[in-house]
């Protein structure tokens, strides 16, 4: 079965059962340095492979860029 879930801004379909990691896999998403949130909650780097995705969820993920 399907869910649609908002990716950045995006809708996008998916999976049911799908993971944030699994999203950022989908997307390629693969910078190191990233912020996810998921309904304005903030993903601990730790959780990111066992959270499971919801059908409306809200997802950012933000790349963040170092500099000096």
């Amino acid at each position: 079965m399907t869910m649609t879930i908002t990716v950045n801004g995006d809708p996008h379909a998916c999976a049911e059962g799908l993971t944030v990691a699994g999203l950022l896999r989908e997307k390629s998403f693969s910078f190191p340095l990233r912020v996810i949130l998921v309904n304005r909650q903030v993903v601990k780097r730790e959780q990111v492979p066992t959270t499971v995705l919801r059908d409306g969820d809200v997802v950012e993920v933000i790349h963040l860029i170092g500099g000096g």
